[in-house]
């Protein structure tokens, strides 16, 4: 399904990840581990096809998008699906207009059934006219996590989606989103600093040490 192969990161002209390796199938959850500045957050822009490495392939259910550190597919081509730290939500757009931001060459009606289906994935129905300000912060997570589903997207990346969260929440959330994922059945990759959060989510969880990644 996923397959990473001979990847380095470059960063301020320092090597800070040589040979990555991952294969991932279908559904799969991985969490990468790693300390500020090891090439974690790197690689996920590399595999969205935001940045470039010094070596690396990416090919996703057979299709390559990367070569020796450089893109064949632009980023809007991939299906690959991104959520941020920050959640990134339109502060001016209802939660059916976020969801449905990435889909908007479905119809009216299309639309409306997508939304209505992730709202229920996420388990928060009813939603829909609700703008940004008006939910909190873990159900804000799970609204940009349906708008980056929306489009049912093959690969899932996750850049410490739960960090600014505090730790009740942050619990919670991190259950919460390993259900929404495996209903979905879509690949995913979270990139965080907590190792309690990586095991509860993830079915591998791999840490870059040494500019080495080591897969449990």
């Amino acid at each position: 399904m996923l397959e990473i192969k001979n990847l380095s990161v470059n960063y301020q002209n320092n090597i800070v990840l040589e040979d990555f390796n991952l294969n991932l199938e279908k559904g799969e959850i991985f969490a990468l581990l790693g300390d500020s500045g090891s090439g974690k957050s790197s690689t996920l822009r590399f595999i969205a096809g935001l940045d470039e490495a010094a070596t690396g392939e990416v090919e996703l259910d057979g299709i390559q998008l990367s070569k020796g550190g450089m893109h064949l597919t632009t980023p809007e081509n991939r299906e690959v699906g991104m959520v941020f730290q920050d959640y990134a939500l339109f502060p001016h757009m209802s939660v059916f207009q976020n969801i449905s931001f990435g889909i908007q060459h479905f119809s009216k009606a299309e639309k409306k059934q997508r939304v209505s289906e992730l709202l229920t994935l996420i388990g928060l129905e009813g939603i829909d006219k609700k703008y940004p300000h008006q939910l909190s912060g873990g159900e804000q997570q799970r609204v940009a996590l349906a708008r980056a589903l929306a489009p049912s997207p093959k690969l899932l990346l996750l850049d410490e989606p739960f960090s600014s969260l505090d730790k009740n929440h942050r619990d919670q959330l991190v259950t919460q989103v390993r259900s929404i994922l495996k209903k979905a059945q879509v690949t995913s990759i979270l990139v965080t600093h907590d190792e309690a959060e990586a095991n509860t989510l993830a079915d591998k969880v791999g840490t870059i040490q040494n500019k080495q990644l080591t897969i449990k």
